[in-house]
């Protein structure tokens, strides 16, 4: 096991951890601040902002699966990962500067129109060389341990960064006089710093070789093969149900602190809740990482959304004047927190282990990218909804509000961050890959490598190497672009093209519909868009999405009914469980891997 003993040296995991500093550090302005900072200085209407909010980032979720496929397939000699980080890195760093650079002599609607623009060219071009960056992290090592340390030491630096974003607006605010001159220096401090960072991981490290001459990743087949990966099922379901917590947590602190909690200076309590809860992260970080060492990740994980659950169901007691008591829920909070970033991508990381495992591919762009865009469609709504609820139930800038939205502050708050990280406890338990299972996954590997069976050591069959059992490897990724009712009907004689036509036109039905009702959301100037728009944004950018799965299958589908596959190969692709499964071998039950059967 060669590769998985081959360690990485301090310098390269500084270089690849070191860009995490201003990548954090410009996403919490965006988070926390951005909303407010438009809201009560650019003067923008919340409804208008949360509409903004899930348009962008329905945007957002579209391009993440065609960056983790451009990104899987590209071939240079600079190789798959690098280009993209050295283009979308500077590009982010100037929407991020435009964003926090609003001309002071706009109205509220070309404000609105001003943060919509920049927020949608910064998650676009954070697509471009986020994915990628991801993906080239999980590359690094095969190690199961050296992969906590590497993702721990990236974690370190972000919550670092976080630190340095959350005392920094303050304490610049202070000193400059105001909001806009503290965000202008600042985004343009960290702009120069994001570009130069990952210009340096484009420069100095090297990608794996042997992974850049494997084939190409098909889209379609790429994306039914990683959703019926069952440990990924199970980790990215966890990871939704996290994300949530911090999509609420992060665009209604501002909000919570000034209006629930009413302290003589907001400013500097939110800038003092965010470093007890970024500073109490950073020192739980070696603690949620030996937790890991000593009795796993998925304990040690599952031990932090317990936490995470109990000290954001305390904050509902929080009021006026608790600052004492919202300081120690936060720092429990923040506790839970320092384990979720960088446990659940190590987790990701063996859970592509097992999918080459069954592939023979390294899929790490692609898994990445669901790693990204399923919590951003689930954010959508915990960022974009809270903020137009409250503006729907009579937010008001700058004024004391009415107990109906001190109720909803507190519900969503905290009872809702709660429920999630309970839910997230409850699903976990069922994931299944520890180190000894991801010991023997490695080992299986090899044994495909030279040609050998398998063991898959989660469901106890063996497993030819890929393309060596019923199924040549290219036919069965083709089969892959359809579902299994598919299959059937074409040994049927039926036709599957009608069908994959129906389904995307109803997405862009949906599309449609969704369209109408956020122009008549927001066409009215004279009053707030309300929460239908923003709903009707999440459905509709969930359609377009699935309308664009839909027509990139025509081509397979097309190309199947004028040449068709031989039938005894579909039958036996089906029977393989899509490809998915084990490729179960004809062997006796106790023979090993490079035994004779």
């Amino acid at each position: 096991m060669l590769a998985a003993l081959q360690k990485l040296s301090p310098r390269t995991m500084w270089i690849y951890g070191a860009p995490s500093f201003a990548g954090a550090a410009m996403v919490i302005p965006i988070a926390i601040h951005m909303t407010k900072f438009y809201a009560d200085t650019v003067l923008v209407p919340l409804g208008y902002l949360g509409v903004g909010i899930a348009l962008a980032r329905a945007f957002d979720a579209i391009t993440d699966p065609a960056m983790g496929w451009l990104s899987d397939r590209t071939r240079s000699r600079w190789g798959r990962r690098r280009p993209w980080i050295a283009v979308g890195a500077p590009l982010c760093a100037v929407a991020f500067w435009l964003l926090f650079h609003p001309p002071p002599t706009l109205s509220p609607l070309g404000g609105a129109a001003w943060f919509l623009f920049a927020y949608a060219l910064y998650f676009l071009f954070h697509t471009v060389y986020l994915v990628p960056y991801v993906a080239l992290g999980a590359e690094l090592t095969l190690d199961y341990h050296e992969r906590s340390s590497l993702f721990a030491l990236r974690e370190g630096l972000v919550i670092t960064g976080t630190l340095c974003a959350a005392a920094a607006p303050w304490l610049l605010s202070e000193r400059l006089g105001g909001e806009r001159a503290a965000f202008h220096v600042f985004s343009t401090v960290f702009a120069l710093l994001l570009a130069g960072l990952y210009l340096n991981v484009a420069l100095r490290l090297r990608e794996r070789a042997d992974y850049s001459r494997q084939p190409a990743n098909p889209l379609v087949p790429g994306v039914r093969r990683s959703l019926r990966n069952p440990p990924f099922r199970v980790l990215l379901a966890a990871a939704v149900l996290a994300g949530v917590p911090g999509g609420l947590s992060a665009t209604l602190m501002p909000f919570f602190s000034e209006y629930v909690i009413r302290p003589a200076n907001p400013g500097a309590l939110l800038g003092i809740l965010l470093l007890g809860y970024f500073g109490s992260a950073l020192l739980f970080l070696p603690v949620w990482l030996r937790v890991a060492q000593r009795f796993g990740k998925r304990n040690a994980q599952l031990a932090s959304f317990a936490l995470g659950a109990v000290a954001s169901a305390a904050i509902i007691g929080a009021g006026p004047g608790d600052t004492v008591w919202i300081g120690i829920c936060i720092v429990g909070a923040g506790a839970g927190f320092g384990s979720i970033s960088f446990l659940l991508t190590a987790m990701k990381a063996d859970v592509i282990d097992y999918d080459e495992l069954h592939t023979g591919r390294r899929r790490e762009a692609q898994y990445s990218s669901f790693w990204m865009i399923v919590p951003k469609y689930v954010q959508i709504p915990s960022a974009a909804i809270p903020i137009a609820l409250l503006g729907a139930m009579g937010y008001v800038a700058n004024q004391e509000q009415t107990p109906q939205v001190i109720a909803a502050l507190r519900g969503m708050f905290s009872l809702a961050p709660a429920l999630c990280f309970g839910l997230g406890f409850v699903v976990l338990l069922r994931y299944p890959i520890s180190a000894e299972v991801h010991r023997e996954i490695r080992a299986g590997v090899e044994a495909h490598a030279r040609g050998e069976p398998a063991l898959d050591p989660l469901t106890g069959e063996w497993l030819a190497p890929p393309g060596g059992g019923e199924v040549d490897g290219d036919t069965s990724w083709f089969l892959d672009h359809f579902s299994a009712a598919e299959l059937e009907r074409t040994l049927r004689g039926e036709r599957v093209v009608p069908g994959v036509w129906v389904r995307a036109a109803l997405a862009a039905g949906v599309v449609v519909a969704g369209a109408w009702f956020t122009w008549r959301g927001v066409s009215d100037a004279g009053r707030e868009p309300g929460l239908l728009p923003v709903l009707a944004v999440v459905v509709a950018g969930a359609a377009l999405a699935l309308g664009i799965f839909q027509l990139a299958r025509l081509p397979a589908a097309r190309r199947l009914e004028r040449h068709g596959v031989d039938a005894g190969s579909v039958r036996a692709h089906l029977a393989q469980g899509l490809g998915t499964r084990a490729r179960a071998l004809a062997a006796p039950p106790a023979a090993r891997p490079g035994e004779a059967p």
